[in-house]
């Protein structure tokens, strides 16, 4: 097991094991008793980042548990020390508030909901490279954050599916959205276009939605974008796999619910309901979810890695999240 500096490789029994040996996600936690001062942890990142950065494009997710990060302006000096550029939340679509920093809210729509597994932004052409999630109040029950391997996901599909994994490589994905004029908290994706583009005027949305490949049109009570199409799945460029990377499961679940997001081939041929049943299905199979502990701060490779949420059982339970380039 890898040991580093202050960094320790412990198991948990909800990891996952694969047949080259890789377990998913890796669980970091101290070595040593001289984790007190925060100064520690930040300067122990700032000396190990190679290494820290090989694990993650190796693993595709680092939990770091029992570094005494206590609040959300710790948490911000350890996204900090990573030296990553932020990403603007400039057309992310989930509720979210500024709390210090670099750090926001996690999706604020109602947390005894599902959310499916998507990459982040990856609706957009600018998405992040890296997330970070804090818990910053450990959950009495349920309200995990799952994750689960892109590329394992894109071998088990392209088995069942060959043809429509061909197509998805060939064609891409087009999104369609259905914005409001107001917030909405009570779904996941309940941006207004207001606080997706973070202005009140309609040419500057504009403007910026076309830096992300997206085109608005606007309708009566909102606007519709529609962007791509998009690639759906991605060339990992450290290892050569390819990864499922795309939102497809949630435009899926949203159409069924008769909600405003769709998506389709990027040549117009819509999505089949029985590749995405096998996808939800593998999905389930394959992700890791493990409980939340006060402090606990996961780090994740956007491109390789996705992740979800788990309807909270028994509250309370705030997890924040802040979003690299």
């Amino acid at each position: 097991m890898a040991t580093r500096g202050i960094f320790q490789e412990v198991n948990l029994p909800e990891q996952k094991c694969y047949e080259n040996g890789l377990v998913f996600p890796m669980v970091l936690s101290p070595n040593t008793n001289n984790t007190s001062n925060l100064n520690v942890f930040e300067e122990a990142i700032k000396a190990e980042k190679p290494w820290l950065e090989s694990l993650l494009n190796e693993r595709g997710a680092l939990l770091f548990r029992g570094f005494n990060v206590k609040s959300p302006s710790d948490f911000n000096d350890v996204v900090e020390a990573f030296g990553f550029a932020e990403l603007p939340y400039i057309g992310g679509r989930a509720p979210r508030t500024n709390v210090v920093g670099r750090v926001f809210t996690a999706n604020e729509s109602p947390p005894d909901k599902t959310i499916q597994f998507h990459n982040e932004m990856a609706y957009t052409s600018n998405y992040p490279s890296k997330l970070f999630f804090f818990c910053d109040e450990e959950p009495g029950s349920g309200g995990e954050t799952p994750i689960l391997l892109g590329p394992v996901l894109y071998d088990k599909m392209k088995a069942k599916h060959p043809k429509f994994v061909s197509q998805l490589e060939q064609h891409g994905v087009t999104y369609t959205h259905t914005i409001s004029n107001e917030d909405n908290t009570s779904i996941g994706n309940g941006s207004s276009w207001h606080s997706t583009y973070m202005t009140n005027d309609k040419k500057v949305a504009e403007e910026r939605a076309t830096k992300q490949g997206s085109k608005l049109e606007w309708v009566e009570n909102g606007v519709k974008v529609i962007t791509g199409p998009l690639p759906a799945i991605k060339l990992q460029e450290k290892s050569q796999r390819k990864s499922w990377f795309n939102s497809l499961t949630v435009c899926y679940i949203s159409q069924k619910n008769a909600k405003f997001y769709d998506s389709m081939l990027g040549n117009g041929e819509s999505v089949p309901d029985d590749a995405m049943e096998d996808c939800l299905r593998i999905m389930e199979e394959e992700c890791v979810a493990i409980p939340w502990k006060e402090g606990d701060v996961l780090l994740i490779d956007n491109l390789m890695v996705m992740h979800g949420r788990k309807p909270l059982i028994k509250p309370p339970r705030r997890v924040l999240a802040a979003l690299c380039k």
